[in-house]
């Protein structure tokens, strides 16, 4: 049996203050958005359902950027979560299989709790719903149980002061067979305080018809929602927190953790060192043995076994480090792979070029790789060697073993194992400089100027 997801992200999130939103409003470097659909992800659900309202343009493009193959509906009016979920049935049609309804503003559902509450399904339960203990309950709905079925979910505007002592709340994440829960979805009706279509209701409605329902409980904190930039401020701490634990249990060195952030999909393998002060976006992957110096800033990059990186360095996407490769100091890389044992060590950029094995790239060499609308490529062969100051003017190319004196400005290939000069002659005139200091600073001291 096949399972999909539906993520309902139609809401408008105005305690956000924003014209963007709220599911596009970024944790960890990625849309929240992003998160409830990698859980789906990595449970390997089959379709994939987001359902848009506010900025529905937006939030559909940036789900179909993560998810080619999503199917987006909109929900123009927000007439409560059963209403959103019914959106969703013309594109479940066709699907048999159990469902799962996940929020694109609860970016901490974790995988292994959707394969709990599917197990539950399989288990027999027609309706599996996703509860955690509250801390303070307040505003949650809270699940009705009795002798280890869930009777009813109650919202806390709607319950009694007797329920509202119950401390098993709803996370709004339901489990249930697509036909069943599109059937129950259709039944409910708006008899509440928010006159909206509640999905929490369909268990009242499920257990009236004789079906069974069960609940799943999980930590609290899996539940957060985003529903402010407090909100957001505090997922990302927690977030962050959970990484950092998580790359250290998994044997990577954090120098001064607290200091370090991740992004969600940042990769990196043992025996790893990160230092004080590193900024990781998106699409990071780092090889075993590799290091990466303080005050470093990558996104989109791959960085290979034995590699060093920094500190002060800023690899952008498309840089890929070879093993052992070296890049230093108030170093940029971008669009660019260098070679085993390469190295690119102070106040250089290489941009939209390839760096051969053992090269050495001196300091201040920049490959000049745009001529104000396309960009061109800079090869440079294995074993060369630039020096610094050094402008390589793309599209060009550099032999294997070649040589280029520093200062040069590079406008032509030059083929392997030969010697590059391209600078002026140098023309020393005699006592000239003196002479010529004297007279600025006997100027400047009657007050003119040059």
């Amino acid at each position: 049996m096949g399972t999909a997801i539906i993520v309902l992200a139609a809401g408008k999130g105005t305690r956000m203050h924003s014209d963007r939103p709220k599911v596009l409003h970024k944790l960890a470097g990625a849309p929240l958005l992003y998160h409830a659909m990698r859980a789906g992800e990595m449970i390997a659900a089959e379709r994939t359902v987001v359902v848009v309202g506010h900025g529905g343009a937006d939030v559909q493009s940036a789900a179909l950027a993560f998810h080619g193959e999503a199917i987006c509906v909109d929900q123009p009016e927000q007439k409560g979560t059963a209403h959103a979920v019914l959106q969703a049935a013309p594109a479940l049609e066709d699907f048999e299989g159990n469902v799962i309804v996940l929020y694109g503003d609860t970016p901490f559902i974790a995988p292994a709790t959707l394969e709990e509450m599917l197990a539950l399904r399989a288990q027999g339960n027609d309706i599996v719903v996703l509860g955690f203990e509250a801390a303070d309950p307040g505003r949650y709905g809270r699940l009705i149980t009795r002798d280890g079925q869930l009777e009813a979910i109650v919202e806390a505007k709607d319950a009694s002061e007797e329920e509202l002592r119950i401390t098993l709340c709803n996370s709004g994440v339901v489990c249930a067979d697509a036909r069943v829960l599109l059937d129950l979805a259709g039944a409910v009706g708006r008899e509440n305080a928010s006159g909206e279509y509640y999905l929490t209701d369909i268990v009242a409605i499920a257990r009236a018809r004789g079906l069974t329902a069960a609940a799943y409980t999980c930590e609290e904190e899996e539940t957060l929602g985003v529903n402010s930039r407090n909100d957001l401020a505090e997922a990302e701490a927690v977030f962050q927190a959970t990484a950092r634990t998580d790359a250290m249990a998994a044997g990577v060195t954090l120098v001064q953790p607290e200091t370090v952030y991740f992004a969600f999909d940042t990769v990196i393998a043992r025996d790893v060192v990160i230092g004080p002060n590193v900024v990781f976006g998106p699409e990071v992957t780092i090889e075993t043995g590799a290091e990466i110096g303080a005050f470093c800033h990558l996104e989109g990059c791959h960085i290979a076994r034995d590699a060093r990186v920094g500190p002060f360095a800023r690899l952008r996407p498309g840089a890929d480090l070879d093993e052992g490769a070296r890049i230093g100091n108030f170093v940029e890389v971008k669009a660019a792979t260098i070679g085993r044992g390469a190295k690119v060590n102070h106040l250089s950029y290489v941009g939209d070029a390839s760096v051969g094995a053992g090269t050495n790239i001196g300091a201040g060499v920049i490959t000049c790789n745009y001529d104000g609308v396309f960009k061109h490529r800079t090869e440079i062969g294995e074993n060369a060697f630039i020096g610094s100051n050094t402008a390589l003017v793309a599209p060009v190319s550099v032999g294997a073993t070649a040589l280029i004196g520093s200062g040069a400005v590079i406008t032509r290939d030059v083929p392997a194992g030969d010697l590059a000069l391209a600078r002026a002659r140098q023309v020393n005139r005699e006592g000239l400089g003196q002479r010529l200091m004297a007279r600025l600073r006997a100027l400047k001291a009657k007050g003119g100027r040059a």
